[in-house]
């Protein structure tokens, strides 16, 4: 039977350790109270407890998007399957199949922003089907979780349980941890000519595994990236431009590298709601706030607006001639960081804050 008990300060005080997403648990547990008073808040139904709890943490996947990029080819420029010629296409960092479905065809071209939102999606992707196919997911620490992501991103999301990956799942089933990265050494596809080159993924993710961090690999040199200085009508993604963030202000122009590639990330998704209502206009009604105009604007001091730290960022914006609460809730479903519910005010807020929780509150 769930436990019902409300939820004490003292526990509060007891589990806090300052993690990213229990911040923003307690950000929200201040709106709460301030509201609802003592009592109501402090229920285990409460937005700010989902977000306490396992279901509001996300993984820090920092380390499998770097081993990844150490391991697959860039390029931005669409190339054949070695083997057929054609089918299956890959673009940027091993993708084959856009967010919304659409296989990667011949002639196809992204720049570097948009390849690393590319995989940022679908190491997300990753992460929440094998959250729910490997029983004991969530007792592994972030740099584990980040291991199985790189080699699910290698040999496919479907692995644990499947045939020919009776090792690897074994291993993880019976929770036997020490023995995980000798059972990953075993898919190398041994002589051929790609032997080499999968075993030292394979030492990689094993070490990474056991320590939290993966020997040092020779990367590409990455291609250019949109930068601060580039004129707003750069694109960030194909429908979205550098202004669009800055509506058009100079004074809101992104000053570093981190904010745009965050920028570039809310861009991705927002692509993603266009092809959802139908390829209709979006219109950006908030983006990037340096802190003078925040504060003008009677923002919150740790607005996402404010794009202060890399991977933190927000966007509000609204679907023209669709129903707003209707893209709301799609963005709801499918957004797994923080989103405010701005319908009743005609607008939905996307946002991401350090540690990437997912975060849910009414304006």
């Amino acid at each position: 039977m769930a436990n019902a008990a409300p939820i004490t300060l003292e526990q509060l005080f007891r589990f806090n350790r300052g993690l990213p997403h229990q911040l923003a648990a307690i950000a929200l547990l201040e709106q709460d109270l301030a509201v609802n008073g003592y009592a109501a808040a402090m229920r285990r139904d409460r937005a700010w407890f989902n977000t306490w709890s396992q279901d509001g943490k996300q993984v820090d996947l920092a380390a499998a998007l770097k081993l990844i990029k150490q391991f697959e080819g860039f390029h931005l420029e669409a190339y054949p399957d070695p083997a057929s010629g054609g089918d299956p296409w890959t673009i940027g960092v091993g993708t084959t199949r856009y967010q919304d479905g659409r296989p990667v065809k011949r002639g196809d071209k992204i720049n570097a922003v948009e390849a690393d939102m590319l995989l940022r999606q679908e190491v997300d992707r990753i992460a929440a089907k094998l959250r729910t196919t490997i029983p004991a997911w969530s007792e592994m620490a972030d740099h584990q979780q980040c291991a199985l992501i790189s080699f699910a991103y290698n040999l496919g999301d479907g692995f644990y349980g499947a045939e020919g990956f009776e090792t690897i799942s074994k291993r993880l089933r019976e929770k036997d941890w020490a023995k995980v990265p000798d059972a990953l050494l075993l898919y190398r596809n041994p002589s051929t000519n790609v032997e080499a080159g999968l075993k030292r993924r394979r030492e990689a993710e094993g070490s990474l595994w056991n320590h939290g961090k993966a020997p040092a690999q020779p990367e590409q040199a990455l291609p250019y990236k949109v930068g601060p200085a580039d004129p707003f009508s750069t694109k960030l993604s194909a429908h979205f431009t550098l202004g669009e963030f800055a509506l058009g202000d100079p004074a809101r122009r992104f000053v570093a590298q981190h904010q745009i590639d965050t920028a570039a990330e809310l861009a991705a998704f927002l692509e993603r709601v266009r092809v959802a209502f139908g390829g209709k206009l979006i219109t950006i009604t908030s983006g990037y706030r340096p802190a003078a105009i925040n504060k003008a604007v009677g923002g919150a001091s740790s607005s996402e607006h404010l794009y202060d730290a890399p991977g933190v960022g927000a966007v509000d914006f609204y679907v023209d001639g669709a129903d707003i609460y209707k893209v709301q809730d799609w963005c709801d479903r499918e957004w797994p960081y923080s989103l405010g519910y701005g319908a009743p005010k005609g607008f939905v807020h996307l946002g991401i804050r350090q540690g990437r929780p997912k975060v849910r509150w009414v304006y």
